[in-house]
């Protein structure tokens, strides 16, 4: 069984305009008391085509981690995205 168990990820500010940061609440379960920290990921999927355009937006560690149940919204830093054109304007 696992030791951590995401229960829900919530978009927030959701829809909003293209140039707006990426807000995301994030609940998730321990099993058991976690000593060390847990990373988290922001990962853009630029193009569903090619991983070339897959980008880790902002990553950030939690922890050390009780057991139970525990909330957080993450926001990356950054919001430069590299997609092809073709893409970005729904070609």
């Amino acid at each position: 069984m696992a030791k951590v168990q995401v229960l829900n990820v919530a978009v927030l500010d959701n829809p909003s305009p293209f140039g707006n940061p990426f807000q995301f609440e994030i609940t998730f379960e321990c099993m058991e008391d976690l000593p060390e920290d847990l990373e988290w990921k922001i990962i853009y999927v630029g193009s569903a085509e090619s991983e070339e355009y897959d980008q880790t937006l902002d990553s950030v560690l939690v922890g050390p981690v009780p057991a139970g149940r525990h909330m957080f919204v993450f926001q990356p830093k950054s919001r430069t995205i590299c997609v092809p054109w073709l893409t970005f304007f729904g070609f």
